[in-house]
């Protein structure tokens, strides 16, 4: 039976600071049956300017990024971040809405392109695909993911499949962590309260394990609580849910190394891990 093949939206923040939310994207994939591409030419999606309202230079970063995913091939395109799919979901249409022949080029791309829980849940069917993590942990959804792409049950269901993983109520849930790319910037002493904040809830919810979807969310809240001294641990859902599926990287902390066009080497293809 042959496998589907996907092209890998590794995104900036993955790629230059949270490389193992990427390998564990690829494992867990690999074990779903699915095929790997990481386009080498790929760039930022050209979201912090477009945030920033340069539009101009976003729309070069952006037809940079649209002829690396042209030439990978015409498969789904799947992305471990709600942000990164959000900007090109919804903002590349908006973003060259006078220039018809690229916009034409991003609305393709735009259908094929999807957040990886999405992927999981909506194209290979698979609402829970079960594994083993003796853990208790708390969801924080992020904001792109659930207001801007309407994804609020797919990763909750993942996570509910886990066999031995406890999922705590977290407070306010739904309230943004702070971040918003520039915002944590241009608003450092909001951003950093509402980090607080959030983590108040956490702290309130008892659980010792964070899990978001977004590596923006994890970062800000991850820094924030180092510099609190707080002991709670923070994971990519990819990261948790490799982990349950067999991989060792998530759990221990290492990384394995992920080939382009050749099976990832998984280690760790037992029932599970467990983390303390």
């Amino acid at each position: 039976m042959r496998r589907l093949r996907v092209s890998l939206f590794v995104t900036c923040l993955c790629d230059l600071l949270q490389p193992q939310v990427a390998e564990s994207t690829v494992r867990l994939l690999w074990r779903l049956g699915v095929d790997v591409e990481v386009p080498p030419a790929q760039t930022c999606c050209g979201q912090p300017g477009y945030n920033a309202g340069h539009r101009a230079d976003a729309r070069a970063v952006a037809r940079a990024w649209i002829r690396a995913f042209e030439a990978a091939g015409d498969g789904p395109i799947v992305a471990p971040s709600g942000s990164c799919a959000a900007m090109v979901r919804h903002e590349y249409p908006r973003l060259f809405a006078g220039e018809p022949a690229w916009a034409a080029r991003a609305a393709a791309l735009a259908e094929r392109t999807y957040e990886l829980c999405e992927f999981i849940v909506h194209v290979l069917g698979r609402p829970s695909i079960g594994g083993r993590l003796e853990a208790v942990a708390a969801y924080h959804p992020s904001c792109h993911l659930t207001r801007s792409l309407g994804l609020s049950e797919e990763p909750l269901s993942l996570l509910r499949g886990v066999e031995g993983l406890r999922l705590l109520e977290l407070p306010h849930a739904g309230e943004c962590c702070g971040f918003g790319g520039l915002f944590a910037v241009t608003q450092a002493a909001i951003s950093t309260a509402m980090a607080d904040a959030k983590i108040r809830d956490v702290e309130a919810s008892g659980a010792p394990i964070l899990v978001a979807g977004d590596t923006g969310c994890l970062l800000q809240i991850g820094g924030r609580l180092r510099r609190l001294g707080k002991p709670v641990r923070v994971m990519h859902i990819a990261e948790l849910l490799d982990a349950a599926t067999g991989g060792s990287g998530a759990a221990t902390g290492g990384s394995g190394a992920a080939t382009r066009g050749s099976r990832p080497a998984a280690r760790g293809h037992g029932g599970g891990d467990r983390l303390a």
